[in-house]
């Protein structure tokens, strides 16, 4: 009996310390149980002076446009160029049948002979008549006519020199040349085609395509907001000769030649609330195309002592609020709520909730929490075998 009476009551004894180790209170006299510490990648946060560039979307525009018409009517009789290709201003492009415009030319110079004679015998009788009327041998009426037909047949000269010019600038409009230097299009008539004076449908068009222009638009919004950050002294304005600009092509690759600024509209569209900014590029292989649709990085100003921070960095709150995580001097997790300005290409512009020194956390924010102890490691440097600390005792 005795017997059975110790063998109950050490078995009792033994389930009560398995029961308290199973609820995590630790046998009397046994080592405590370990918890990793977790290891987090960081950076430490620099001020530094960054150029402050806003992507805009834009179209590829040429700088002169000519859109080429016929000023006199007739038959055309040759085109004088190649479609697509180069052509220098008053370069021949169309050739109109002359035949009636150079015989109005011939008509026109013999009016402006006959004029020209009638001239010569009026002037005559005008010096005769006014000699006589002086010693009486003819009325001073007579005299009066005579002064005035020579009037008449100087206006007559007048008249028909300018109807002379004119004949021969209508023949000079039978050569269609090009109004300015570009690349031409394709043409709309062919040698044959009946054409009209200033007709609807142009007869080719003309381009110059260097340099070239790439109109972007910005919202009105966007600029209030540069206007009170340079008020602000948030911002310095880029210098007339620092004011660049990049184009992003539609495949995604960076145009190699920089560009510059002309001007911006000064007034918004009323449909879209936007600005047109004009940029001007040099384009000597012609690789810009009017009509292109482009991406022009424009820079807008410098900023001094700026925060820059990798996007992967931020993590947005139940509210949408921009939060990092910052590792303090005692190693421990801090929890921080930022200000954001603009994108620059993979980092955020923070304009407020950082400052220069702090250890900002990029690897591992899945596993930390507010005021958890951490293991500090290089951003990017990978897990290394992780420290641990003593648990304290859970009450069951």
């Amino acid at each position: 009996m005795p017997h059975r009476s110790f063998s109950k009551s050490w078995l009792a004894a033994a389930s009560v310390a398995v029961l308290l180790t199973a609820c995590g209170k630790p046998p009397a006299g046994g080592p405590p149980p370990t918890l990793a510490v977790p290891q987090v990648g960081v950076i430490t946060v620099q001020a530094q002076t960054l150029s402050i560039t806003r992507e805009l979307p834009g179209r590829v525009t040429a700088e002169m446009v000519s859109e080429v018409r016929p000023q006199v009517s007739g038959i055309v009789q040759r085109r004088a160029f190649t479609e697509g290709s180069l052509v220098k201003a008053g370069e021949l492009l169309y050739q109109i049948d002359p035949a009636t415009y150079q015989a109005s030319v011939d008509s026109a110079q013999a009016a402006l002979e006959r004029a020209e004679a009638t001239l010569a015998t009026t002037q005559l009788k005008a010096d005769r008549y006014r000699e006589l009327v002086k010693i009486k041998a003819v009325s001073q009426q007579d005299a009066d006519d005579a002064a005035a037909a020579l009037l008449q047949a100087r206006a007559d000269v007048n008249s028909a020199r300018a109807a002379l010019a004119t004949a021969r600038i209508n023949l000079s409009y039978t050569r269609v040349t090009a109004p300015i230097a570009g690349r031409v299009g394709r043409s709309s008539v062919s040698p044959g085609a009946l054409v009209t004076a200033s007709q609807a449908t142009a007869l080719a068009t003309v381009q110059q395509l260097d340099p070239i222009y790439v109109d972007v638009t910005q919202s009105s919004a966007a600029l209030l907001q540069l206007k009170r950050a340079l008020e602000a002294g948030q911002l310095k304005q880029a210098g007339a000769d620092a004011a660049k600009v990049e184009l992003l092509l539609e495949d995604g690759s960076r145009y190699p030649l920089a560009g510059k600024l002309k001007f911006a509209e000064v007034s918004v569209d009323e449909g879209s609330g936007a600005v047109t900014i004009r940029a001007e590029f040099p384009n000597p292989k012609g690789e810009l195309l009017p009509g292109m649709y482009a991406r022009a990085v424009v820079q807008q100003g410098v900023a001094e002592a700026a925060i820059a921070v990798p996007q992967r960095a931020i993590v947005r709150d139940n509210k949408g609020e921009p939060t990092a995580y910052v590792v303090t001097a005692d190693n421990k997790i801090e929890l921080r709520t930022l200000q954001l300005g603009q994108t620059l290409g993979e980092r955020w512009l923070v304009t407020a909730g950082l400052r220069a020194g702090d250890r900002l956390v990029l690897d591992g924010l899945q596993k930390i929490r507010p005021g958890q102890t951490v293991e500090v490691l290089p951003a990017g440097a990978g897990p290394t075998p992780p420290k641990s600390v003593a648990s304290t005792a859970v009450q069951s």
